[in-house]
Formats: structure tokens, sequence, C-alpha cells
């Protein structure tokens, strides 16, 4: 997607708030659970500065897509709340963003991000082991999840 830009917005503030809406819902048809947003709980502040951040990516001038990095250990920093609107999927926007967070998580400091994710993602899986993510043991109590991943950045 040739008109693709990433910038940091506030997770509470539009669009990044809207696109962290749409995902909830779609979440929530997927599992059949509000839960799984709240396991393990995100607090937005956590996607800020100085330990975090959350990017929304624009085609052009509609935003399609965002995710963001918080600290989660000592050089460990975790993405969370991936998430590209369906018009925008089949066209390399989630990989260009995860490049994007593991950018974002290197200028941040962090030496290897990780994540989760549920078997019903099976899509989202996929581009993590392409992207190099490996399977780590579970590093936190998410019920929903069935892959934990961890990449190096250095």
């Amino acid at each position: 997607m040739s008109g693709l830009r990433f910038e940091r917005r506030d997770p509470e503030e539009p669009p990044a708030s809207e696109l962290l809406a749409e995902m909830r819902v779609e979440l929530n048809e997927v599992y059949a659970s509000f839960d799984r947003l709240d396991n393990p709980p995100l607090d937005p502040t956590e996607l800020r500065p100085p330990g975090g951040t959350y990017l929304v990516g624009f085609d052009q001038e509609e935003a399609v897509a965002g995710g963001g990095v918080r600290h989660l250990a000592d050089g460990v920093g975790e993405i969370k709340r991936m998430f590209v609107r369906p018009s925008a999927r089949s066209r390399g926007v989630a990989g260009a963003l995860l490049g994007a967070l593991e950018d974002t998580a290197r200028t941040l400091g962090y030496d290897a991000v990780r994540l989760d994710t549920g078997p019903k993602q099976v899509h989202a899986l996929r581009l993590y082991r392409a992207a190099g993510y490996v399977e780590v043991p579970a590093y936190n109590q998410n019920p929903f999840a069935c892959f934990w991943g961890e990449k190096r950045l250095r």
C-alpha cells in the first residue's frame, strides 16, 4: 500500500479510540466475550510514553489500522491491540503495522518484543510466525491465547 503512513496517537482520542472500539466489537463477535480484551488488563496509559506508544496507520487520510507497544519487563516490550479495518485487509497493512511497532519498540529501547494471540486469529498467528516470532512459554494469564511469541530486535 503506497500511501500508508504511521503516526503516534493518544489511544483515548479519535481515531485511535475508534480503532480500539472496532477491534473490541470484532473480538467479541469472534470469541463471544468482551472479557477477551480484559485478560490480561491493559491501561491506556501503558500505550503512552515513556514506555509505550500507540500507532495509527493512515491510507491517505483514512485511519485503517492501529496497534500499541507497552513495557513488559526490563528490555522487553509487548505488542498490543493490533487491528486492521476489514476494508484494508489483505493489502499488507498488518505486516507494515507490525514492522512499524517493532521499529517503535527499538526506539523505546526494547531488545525484544512479545505478543500473544488466540486460536481464532489464524491470520495473525501466520503473520507473527512469518515475521520471526518464536513460541515462548505463556508469560501472562490470557485464557484466550494459544500462542505466546517473542522476537529479538537487536
